[in-house]
């Protein structure tokens, strides 16, 4: 099934969600996990994608804690306030610390919403923790490995190496918003860039770059969770936005919405829109 959200203007001033979010950490074997606990209601785990920071839900979080959903904001390994020096930093491994933070929090089973690389590990948990999985949202996600050309992977390597990378990286970050960027986005790069400058940090945006989601793709067919499927008419990551929704859905027997005029962060670039199918789906899955 597949829907098109079409893009109205709407407002995008700066918020700040994190006001009244009570900032936690999950200590684990080889590190701990920082993640924001807000609202109270039906459980939401919200991740970021990779070389970002969970604040990039901070204008869609609110949405749904007024909507009375209670909303958790994980960093993933190696990102934002989570330690560095991860030995594992797979789609796999976070999918296995999805379920450990459900637990953890005995509040379960949770939607689990993954933006980008995220939402292979979303998958993943959904596959081998079902009973602690109540839905995905999978927003521009990564869910098998992508056709990457010989020039294409020598002009990354280039590009996010050397004393150049952190600027690489933000360079190619500013790319994926084409729906609008958020009132807040410079002082937002900012923060990016200096979480990135942090010892160990590119080392781990890097190491998932390198990651196979191959291990994911193999367990599409073992999903059986309600999942939504968003995917932006515009985002650049990949060659045809619509085709890679199509197959998501169809390999989890989903709902497809394409959002139109976003990128690859439609939960920042168009929030209110986004958010309205959010909650839409969440309400046919509470009925």
């Amino acid at each position: 099934m597949t829907a098109a959200l079409t893009r109205t203007p709407e407002p995008i001033a700066m918020t700040n969600s994190t006001t009244d979010a009570t900032t936690r950490f999950l200590a684990l074997p080889d590190g701990q996990l920082a993640y924001d606990d807000q609202g109270s209601g039906p459980l939401i785990v919200a991740v970021p994608g990779l070389g970002d920071l969970r604040q990039t839900y901070r204008l869609f979080t609110p949405l749904l804690v007024s909507a009375g959903y209670r909303v958790i904001t994980l960093d993933p390994r190696g990102q934002g306030e989570s330690s560095a020096g991860w030995p594992d930093y797979s789609p796999m491994a976070l999918g296995d610390d999805l379920k450990i933070l459900i637990d953890s929090l005995d509040a379960g089973p949770a939607i689990l919403m993954g933006n980008s690389y995220s939402g292979g590990a979303a998958v993943w948990t959904a596959a081998h923790h079902p009973e602690q999985v109540a839905g995905l949202i999978l927003i521009g996600a990564f869910v098998r490995d992508a056709r990457v050309t010989a020039v294409q992977r020598l002009m990354m390597r280039v590009a996010l190496s050397g004393p150049w990378k952190v600027s690489g990286w933000l360079a190619y970050f500013a790319t994926l918003f084409k729906g609008g960027k958020p009132a807040d986005h410079s002082a937002y790069l900012a923060r990016l860039r200096a979480n990135l400058s942090e010892p160990g940090r590119f080392e781990a945006l890097q190491a998932m770059l390198r990651a196979t989601r191959s291990p994911v793709a193999a367990q599409l067919s073992e999903v059986r969770t309600p999942t939504l499927v968003l995917m932006g008419h515009a985002d650049p990551d990949f060659p045809d936005p619509q085709a890679e929704g199509d197959f998501i859905a169809g390999a989890l027997h989903g709902q497809l919405v394409m959002v139109e005029g976003a990128g690859h962060y439609p939960q920042a670039e168009l929030p209110q829109r986004t958010a309205s199918v959010v909650l839409d789906f969440l309400k046919v899955q509470q009925q």
